[in-house]
């Protein structure tokens, strides 16, 4: 089978209930599997929510609900037992997410953790009777109170979901904490020394919190791709009004205003041009690096990149609705998408927490009727409880899939599915696209010229930035050729630059410009001689033959 993405193009992408949704709430207090399904059961409850949608990494539930107040939304999840917030989708990215309170319990934790047991060392010794106690009261002074303060995120979270009448996974990790402590505070009181645990509780609550920072530091690190191409959005747009000029926020632009566009200016909306040649840089939504002369009717997009010449934008959609905004949602989409390997994970973590909690239980009942020990029962009983802590699992899914995307995003691959990282599985064939992937993107003069013609051309491409300009002033400098300075040097957007050389009048530009009616590409005129058309390609990237060779070795099928 062959794999391929059923998304259209950026300038196909629909709205509506495809697009991006109605709204989001911020929910600062999930962090794993069975918070996703307990947000998304609780909205899903509610008459008139069509769709809800947890992103993990990003803490928030992107909900679809027409007429819906967000009040009601967050009335179902408080109930639920889930703190939530309005959230300022502009400012999404700006909200804490607490790796420094998470670096202080750890800290705090550690810190106690062998303090407690360089006192258990002289209980291990031999320390016995009065001393004994000694130590471990000393111990319970220190754990307890460590306890309370650096366990409180798996307290917390467990007491919220057993307020709502249900289970998570911070349940049996903060019951194997208590009971631990507080048996060995009881054991301590009691003078028997052999059932004292306080430098276990310690170190489980250190370790589990290293686990949960990881976790939270590996998210933040990654961050989502939708956020990388949303950086690509210009913050800002030079609107005309009545031939004034004045700056405003992208996000205010009105769909029939008018924007100027400078050349080296980010496209801050979709629109048409109405005034004004100059050439379009489309990489960043098309990936192809050869830029595009653009003039009077011709479209542009938010995100690619006005080049040479001053032009004038009617918008037809801004903010929010811009193909790129559409594209960013769609990537946001794939990110918070169910997989058939996330519900694998997503099952068996919601029946992990009644499911330990029970073997827990029978370990205790099975023990005691054995041993007649309640305290040796008791020991094995929150081993249960510690030993199947499921966070790998249900944390581990999800997470993986949101580092691969941004880190294949990093790479230059856009994911819009996740399920595309399950059918990679599957594939047969390879199709390339060549700029970008095979090619670096940057363009190669392969005209022969003479040294004298590369050295006019190249003294004339010196005063423009233009890409076919950088590619001729390239290729002198690897020939070693010297540029004979221009002067007089003018461009014309969307046309080329001319300038004067030797006393002769010379340019570098379109066909049509040039004066070769009917022809295409770019054009040389030295002034003194027939015009000679210049033939740009690519430089390959130097993996790419090793990568396909690669791909054909593993037995698949590879075309461009």
């Amino acid at each position: 089978m062959t794999v391929a993405d059923s998304a259209s193009a950026p300038p196909g992408v629909s709205g509506g209930s495809g697009g991006r949704p109605e709204r989001a709430l911020h929910l600062p207090d999930i962090h794993c599997a069975g918070c996703i399904r307990g947000v998304e059961d609780a909205l899903s409850a509610v008459s008139g929510v069509l769709s809800a949608r947890v992103n993990l990494t990003r803490k928030r539930v992107e909900v679809e609900a027409p007429g819906v107040d967000d009040d009601v939304l967050i009335e179902a999840l408080a109930r639920a037992g889930h703190r939530s917030l309005r959230l300022d989708t502009a400012r999404a990215g700006t909200a804490p997410d607490g790796l420094r309170g998470l670096v202080t319990r750890i800290g705090v934790s550690g810190f106690a953790m062998m303090n407690v047991m360089l006192l258990s060392v002289a209980v291990w010794s031999g320390a016995s009777d009065a001393t004994a106690k000694l130590f471990h009261l000393v111990s319970a002074a220190i754990a307890l109170p460590t306890v309370a303060y650096a366990a409180r995120p798996f307290f917390a979270s467990a007491l919220r979901a057993l307020s709502s009448g249900r289970l998570n996974m911070d349940a049996p990790i903060s019951l194997a904490i208590l009971l631990a402590a507080v048996v060995s505070l009881s054991t301590a009181l009691s003078g028997r020394s052999e059932h004292v645990w306080f430098d276990a509780a310690l170190a489980l609550t250190f370790f589990l919190l290293i686990g949960r920072y990881f976790d939270q530091a590996g998210r933040r690190a990654a961050r989502s791709a939708a956020a990388e191409i949303a950086a690509l959005e210009a913050p800002r747009a030079i609107l005309v009004e009545r031939d004034a000029e004045t700056e405003v926020a992208a996000d205010a632009l009105r769909p029939g205003d008018l924007i100027r566009l400078r050349p080296g200016d980010r496209v801050p909306a979709d629109g048409v041009i109405v005034e004004g040649p100059t050439d379009i840089d489309r990489s960043a939504i098309t990936g192809e690096s050869r830029p595009e002369p653009a003039g009077a009717g011709d479209p542009v997009a938010a995100g690619e990149t006005n080049l040479t010449g001053f032009a004038t934008v009617r918008v037809d959609r801004a903010g929010p609705d811009t193909a790129l905004a559409r594209m960013a949602a769609l990537v946001a989409a794939a990110e918070t998408q169910r997989t058939r390997h996330t519900g694998i994970a997503d099952r068996a973590a919601r029946a992990y927490a009644p499911l330990v909690h029970l073997l827990s239980a029978l370990a205790f009942a099975a023990w005691w009727a054995a041993t007649g020990d309640v305290w040796r029962a008791t020991q094995v009983a929150i081993a249960v409880l510690v030993i199947t802590c499921p966070c790998a699992l249900g944390l581990a899914v999800p997470a993986v899939s949101t580092v691969v995307a941004g880190r294949l995003f990093r790479s230059g691959v856009l994911i819009k599915s996740r399920t595309a990282l399950e059918r990679l599985s599957e594939v047969d064939l390879v199709a390339f696209d060549k700029t970008g992937t095979l090619t670096i993107g940057e363009a190669r003069l392969e005209t022969e010229l003479d040294d004298r013609r590369l050295s006019l051309a190249a003294g004339l491409a010196a005063g423009s930035s233009h890409p076919v300009s950088r590619a001729v002033a390239r290729a002198a400098k690897e020939r070693g050729v010297t540029p004979i300075p221009a002067r007089e040097i003018s461009e014309s957007p969307g046309l080329g630059v001319q300038g004067v050389a030797d006393g002769r009048r010379i340019r570098l530009g379109r066909a049509s410009w040039i004066g070769r009616s009917g022809a295409d590409g770019a054009w040389f005129d030295d002034g003194g001689g027939a015009p000679v058309r210049l033939e740009f390609g690519e430089t390959p990237d130097p993996d790419a033959a090793e990568a396909v060779a690669a791909l054909v070795r593993a037995g698949l099928d590879v075309s461009l």
